[in-house]
């Protein structure tokens, strides 16, 4: 039988404060981990989904008029969609306009899009971002007046067919989303002119040298005939958004230290009791010959043991708490300061067993402080104490 194992199951020791403690502090880093991941994924999986992972435009794209146009099928789209990298290769027509409504007048982007969802039976479906309904005062149903202006001014009455969530909703950076077809006529353009290309790359490859790989395919493969394309990853598009990734986690990580070492501390003492509690057995067992690193292995398997406790409520209540945010969606947030209206939840495994695995080993290590106090006791002076 082993001894250390046998000894420590009989050492009595609740620790209950111990447990609540380290509970706590697993509870707050897995949601820290699992709400970071949360935004990470979200956000990306948005911006790819709105505006590709890679853009592909003219490089003397004029947004306010009709003046630059690309071939919808130019020469190197066959050699790109063949790429590991690339799920979909996506034409969209963009173009300024400004809407009014009533004393209100606003610029925005309409982009024209293939698959937009919109209803074919009108003539001019819109989708529109919740920040321009709210500043218009309109919804579904309603009419929406748009003035595109350029050689000569063009006026177009949308009819709003949805209002959604955009992730990037500041006044400057309204798009309204409409069918393909619909942009080629505002522009008169036939229709295998558009104005640019979004590239979706699969999830696995969403990097900067999946991006980089598209742009040389772009430049080995176009035709000397066809207008010079410029290729701009979503990082180099909205870096913005990326070093706020960057500040999130950095923060992430300063959490996760400090819960880690509040959990070391809350061990350190639960450890120190129990030591104190059972001097004379610690004086006992080094008059029967065990060695310190025995006796100390004794007690930190006990200690271990509520650490490992602790640990797996907080996990479990951590878990818990995602899944029920994840479905109802219970925590709201500003989306003018955080991009999203809700706090989005990934459950991240490898990041979750990492944060585990570290702090558990740190505690560990930590809990080796106390079991120095056990070279000190002397065998004699406690039991003679008893």
């Amino acid at each position: 039988m082993n001894a250390v194992r046998f000894i420590s199951g009989k050492i009595r020791f609740k620790g209950y404060l111990t447990i609540v403690c380290v509970a706590v502090s697993y509870l707050v880093m897995i949601i820290a981990v699992t709400v970071s991941s949360g935004f990470r994924n979200e956000i990306r999986a948005s911006l790819s989904e709105n505006y590709g992972d890679v853009r592909l435009t003219p490089i003397n794209e004029d947004l306010a008029s009709a003046a630059v146009s690309v071939p919808r099928h130019p020469s190197f789209m066959d050699r790109l969609q063949q790429l590991p990298c690339v799920e979909s290769v996506n034409p969209v027509v963009t173009r300024a306009g400004i809407v009014k409504e009533g004393e209100l007048v606003h610029g925005v982007l309409f982009k024209g899009v293939e698959n937009s969802g919109l209803p074919d039976s009108l003539a001019f479906p819109l989708a529109i971002p919740s920040r321009l309904s709210q500043m218009l005062g309109i919804g579904e149903g309603d009419k929406l007046t748009a003035y595109f202006v350029g050689e000569k001014t063009v006026v177009r009455k949308f009819t709003v067919c949805r209002v959604y969530e955009a992730v990037l909703s500041s006044d400057n950076q309204l798009v309204c989303q409409t069918s393909l077809p619909v942009m080629q006529r505002v522009n008169a353009w036939n229709e295998e002119q558009v104005s640019a290309f979004e590239v979706k790359l699969k999830k696995e490859y969403r990097d900067e040298e999946s991006g980089m790989e598209v742009a040389s395919t772009v430049y080995a493969f176009s035709s000397e005939s066809e207008p010079t394309m410029l290729s701009r990853t979503l990082l180099q598009s909205y870096p913005t958004i990326f070093s706020w990734f960057s500040f999130l986690d950095l923060n992430v990580l300063v959490l996760l230290v400090l819960m880690t070492i509040v959990a070391g501390f809350n061990v350190i003492s639960g450890l120190l009791i129990l030591l104190f509690e059972n001097i004379s057995t610690i004086g006992l067992l080094k008059a029967m010959g065990m060695t310190d690193k025995g006796i100390a292995a004794v007690f930190m398997r006990s200690a271990g043991l509520l650490t490992l406790r602790g640990m797996a409520i907080g996990n479990a209540l951590a878990l818990a708490f995602c899944l029920l945010q994840d479905s109802t969606h219970l925590l709201k947030l500003n989306p003018a300061n955080y991009f999203l209206s809700f706090v989005p939840v990934h459950i991240d495994w490898s990041g979750i067993l990492i944060a585990d695995a570290i702090s558990l080993i740190v505690i560990l290590l930590l809990m080796l402080i106390p079991s120095l106090f056990i070279a000190k006791v002397d065998p004699a002076s406690t039991i003679r104490v008893d």
